[in-house]
């Protein structure tokens, strides 16, 4: 009789491979019929781990004819967060079945699938499918879905902590209730990487009721990372914020040419436009072995690189986070990261991509962008050595969400409240979900509520004899399928030359800026506008040197709470001489700068800074909480002191404090008596910076897209994003006039609160203020902590060239001094 066991393990020795002892621990809980997480780092065989007991388990039930091709329905569902990570895992698992001649089919379900592939599963469900949460909730979409799932074993959650923080780790919750509710035998496990709570996340992806078997697995292995970081010779007295990393393109290049292959991360789109461009200018031999790779750039163009890479016709992609989990690249030697990238789990997922296979080193090189950033270098050497990783809060009662969901369900089969009530009760995120608020949610669906029951439209639900909830107009349930998913961009605009193919796509706000004849720097070619039709522009290339590059809305990132809290421990080590960092050493006279000007603020003080220029009075405060929290904090300080004397400012912030300016006295001295950083209130007076609603509205936007208020459109015909905001801001304004406590009125608010001003994190520093001695300087001239954030307003008021001539002339003024 045949042993799985032993069919892999000869199959392991003809790879010359040998199984770690956590990939038998984790073997050992699969076949035992156990649920649960398991906790490894990137490249060290965790795909294995738990594919490999599927085809042991089905091998040792079927012993006679587990070499036999036959139609055995789908076994294992593998859902992956990205499509590009979906194409390797098909390919590794199909190569490892025909190895061992188990005639079973590898297939995927990701948008980028063919519709014939697609029908072709329709009739026969191969015995694995990888997909991805939105391509899930398609299926459970689709009439007869049950079907298709009733051979199902297993579902696996792969990379889980990239989705337990957002709505499409919501999203995959409400997925596995409803395929725990067709069977409740089915085994469930998740992947992840190192994360701050992993108990939150091993509950998130089992659910409340998870057997008492359940296991959490935590792979031995600790993951060699060298991080390198890239010093200036000169530091500039007076960093800001852009340029230095462009300073030291020189020093990267030798990093390129000793390197077999090396991806650059960039923050951002628009600084990975850039760094191509600057890289080819500085080295035109790159030519031809060099690309970009970005959210924003046509999917053919995307896969061809990835490809290149594969096969090593590429040396070096400039990236973003789109290659953050990316593809299982075997090639890649080192990693280099332009700027901080704000936290300590995505500098050690993009150090991962090198070295990415199990025993090897990864190597990251550390590229400041301005030269604080190295104290964030020191504390990023350290963390990693000490793997002192972020949480990811999973994402808890989004309305919208179930909304989607419950609709999604009504167009398949229909449902029955009270079952689906009791499956979605037992998910981490609807777990506090009341009854009032269910059947608000029902009522929602089934007339659109107190506000929009007079329109058709919004009536979507109907109840039959057998009280099952369906949806029977086939308009609304073919723009439902068309819009399942929680991720709501703004709206894009495809660039595409007038004559030949597609280049990617562009945020509208970006176009609307732009004149025809205007050239603009994308994918990497400098283009030129020629005309602008039905969300699309139409370009051609040109050779003229001064181009806008996209920027995004997305595009700035915050420092993590546990950055900040890094970054001040450092900071400290800094003034106290008390280190060995080679990056803190560097910054030293910038430091000793600061210090002799102003305070170098120890843990117990926080300092503000007061001063005077021909724009009128500044002050810079210094919360080291990072951009988020500061832009909340920014905005409830300015509150507070206007409600005490009629005045008007200026806002500005980094990640390491922010500033107010006004045209007259900023009465500070007063605020402080007054307790200005009192967390009393606090809800109150932000809601009282927020009395216009623009931020709520804001969000609101991308809420009633999810819960199905507005339709982006059908694909090729998208809405303009001015048409979706006016339509949502229509709902907005109906909602706030008529229906008050409307749930998801009540969620933009919250948003608002939770992820835009991040509440909780800002009380934690208010309270942290309120026992620290405030440090009051009044100072003649910028200090060097200061000068950042001065400038990061300016940048806003001019272009890149009138920027950089005005921080020149400031820089050598202050030096001067």
């Amino acid at each position: 009789m045949p042993n799985g066991i032993q069919i892999i393990d000869s199959w392991f020795a003809s790879k010359k491979w040998k199984p770690f002892g956590w990939q038998i621990r984790c073997r050992d809980a699969f076949l035992e019929n156990r649920s649960g997480l398991l906790n490894a780092p990137t490249g060290s065989g965790k795909t294995m781990a738990l594919f490999l007991p599927a085809v042991i388990r089905w091998i040792n039930q079927h012993p006679k004819d587990w070499q036999t091709k036959q139609k055995n329905g789908l076994q294992l569902l593998w859902v992956t967060p990205l499509r590009a990570l979906a194409k390797d895992i098909e390919k590794a698992m199909q190569q490892c079945v025909d190895e061992i001649g188990l005639p079973w089919d590898i297939q995927r379900r990701t948008g980028d699938v063919s519709s014939a592939i697609k029908q072709k599963q329709k009739k026969q469900m191969p015995e694995v499918l990888i997909i991805t949460p939105e391509s899930l909730h398609v299926l459970l979409a689709q009439k007869g879905y049950p079907a298709r799932f009733t051979h199902l074993q297993c579902v696996v959650v792969d990379e889980w902590h990239e989705l337990l923080g957002s709505k499409r780790g919501t999203q995959t919750e409400l997925a596995l209730s409803r395929l725990r509710g067709l069977n409740s035998e089915l085994q469930t496990w998740g992947i992840s990487a190192t994360i701050g709570n992993l108990d939150e996340a091993y509950e998130a992806i089992l659910g409340l009721d998870a057997p008492g078997s359940s296991v959490i697995i935590k792979s031995d292995i600790k993951k060699e990372i060298n991080v390198h970081s890239v010093l200036p010779d000169d530091v500039e007295k007076f960093p800001w914020s852009g340029h230095l990393g462009i300073n030291l393109l020189p020093k990267i290049l030798p990093i390129l040419d000793k390197s077999g292959s090396t991806l650059i991360f960039t923050n951002t789109r628009a600084q990975s436009e850039v760094w191509f461009q600057q890289l080819l200018e500085a080295k035109s031999e790159l030519a031809g072995t060099i690309a970009l790779h970005h959210g924003s750039l046509d999917r053919n163009i995307r896969n061809w690189v990835e490809e290149s890479l594969h096969s090593s016709l590429l040396k070096t992609v400039v990236c973003t986070s789109s290659l953050d989990l990316g593809v299982d690249f075997a090639p890649v030697d080192s990693v280099i990261q332009i700027g901080s990238p704000k936290g300590v789990a995505r500098f050690i997922q993009r150090a991962g991509r090198s070295g990415h296979q199990p025993g090897s080193a990864s190597t990251i090189w550390f590229v400041p962008t301005h030269a604080l950033e190295l104290i964030e270098a020191a504390a990023l050497k350290d963390a990693v050595k000490n793997e002192q990783v972020e949480s990811r809060a999973p994402v808890l009662k989004p309305y919208d969400v179930l909304i989607q969901y419950l609709v999604t369900l009504a167009v398949s089969d229909g449902f029955k409240p009270a079952v689906i009530f009791d499956e979605i009760k037992k998910t981490f995120a609807y777990q506090a979900l009341r009854e009032l608020e269910w059947n608000w949610i029902l009522e929602f669906i089934k007339s659109g509520g107190k506000s929009l029951t007079r329109y058709d439209d919004y009536s979507k639900v109907q109840i039959d004899e057998n009280g099952i909830w369906k949806v029977y107009d086939r308009k609304i349930a073919r723009r439902h399928r068309m819009s399942i998913g929680t991720i709501a961009s703004d709206s894009m605009l495809r660039v595409k030359y007038l004559k030949g193919g597609t280049l990617g796509r562009v945020e509208e706000w970006f176009v609307s800026q732009l004149n025809i004849g205007d050239t603009f720097w994308f994918a990497g070619r400098n283009l030129e506008l020629v005309k602008i039709k039905e969300m699309t522009a139409y370009v051609r290339k040109t050779t003229g040197k001064s181009s806008k590059v996209p920027s995004y809305m997305g595009g700035r990132m915050s420092l993590s709470s546990n950055m900040s809290g890094l970054l001040r421990e450092k900071l400290q080590l800094a003034i106290q001489n008390n280190h060995k960092s080679i990056e803190l050493e560097t910054i030293k006279p910038i430091l000793d700068i600061q210090k002799e000007r102003s305070t170098l603020p120890r843990t117990d003080q926080f300092l503000i800074e007061k001063s005077w220029s021909k724009e009128g009075c500044h002050l810079f405060f210094f919360p080291f909480e990072g951009r988020y929290v500061h832009e909340g904090m920014s905005a409830l300080v300015a509150h507070r002191i206007s409600k005490m004397v009629p005045i008007t400012f200026s806002i500005a912030m980094n990640d390491y404090g922010f500033e107010l300016l006004s045209d007259r006295d900023i009465p500070i001295e007063e605020a402080l008596q007054n307790d200005l950083f009192s967390s009393k209130y606090l809800v109150r007076d932000i809601m009282g910076i927020l009395n216009d609603a623009e931020l709520a509205k804001r969000r609101f936007r991308e809420i009633s897209q999810i819960a199905g208020l507005v339709f982006p459109g059908f694909p090729g015909n998208q809405k303009a994003g001015k048409h979706l905001q006016m339509s949502s801001g229509l709902f907005f304004d109906v909602f706030t006039e008529h229906e008050p406590d409307h749930l998801l009125l009540q969620q933009a608010y919250d948003e608002v609160l939770q992820i835009q001003l991040d509440e909780a994190r800002m009380r934690q520093a208010l309270a942290r203020i309120q026992i620290q001695e405030i440090v009051l300087n009044k100072i003649d001239r910028f200090s060097p902590f200061a000068f950042p954030i001065y400038v990061d307003r300016l940048r806003e008021l001019m272009s890149s060239e009138k920027l950089i001539d005005r921080v020149m002339k400031i820089q050598k003024q202050l030096e001067k001094e």
